[in-house]
């Protein structure tokens, strides 16, 4: 049995993290956007860092989430940073030209050093 989607937040400054372990489709994807959307529900320019470097499996239900997520943030004016690891979504966004909508990192202290050089 695969293990369900764990997904943990904190703020880091000024940054808001969301950390996903666990497969990131149909059936986990109610937990990942209940997430987000308790992050993002506060008015303002949201800085969020999205680490997916624990999740070996996205669907398309998981990458339309991903999408939407970029939308909402970018309508408010924020930043979101995706960290990543090669793997499966790494290739997911390369495949589906993504990867040029999305900023990426490989890990939390690059997309932190990335938030304090734009600051």
């Amino acid at each position: 049995m695969v293990p369900a989607l764990n997904v943990r937040t904190w703020r880091d400054d000024s940054c808001t993290v969301i950390k996903a372990e666990g497969e990131l489709d149909m059936a986990s994807a109610p937990r990942f956007r209940a997430a987000i959307d308790e992050v993002l529900d506060p008015p303002g320019r949201p800085c969020l860092v999205m680490d997916l470097t624990e999740v070996p499996f996205c669907d398309s239900v998981g990458l339309g989430i991903l999408v939407g997520t970029l939308t909402r943030v970018r309508d408010a004016r924020g930043r979101l940073v995706l960290v990543t690891a090669p793997g499966m979504i790494t290739h997911l966004l390369t495949i589906t030209n993504l990867d040029r909508h999305f900023e990426t990192c490989g890990s939390l202290h690059e997309a932190f050093a990335a938030f304090d050089t734009a600051a």
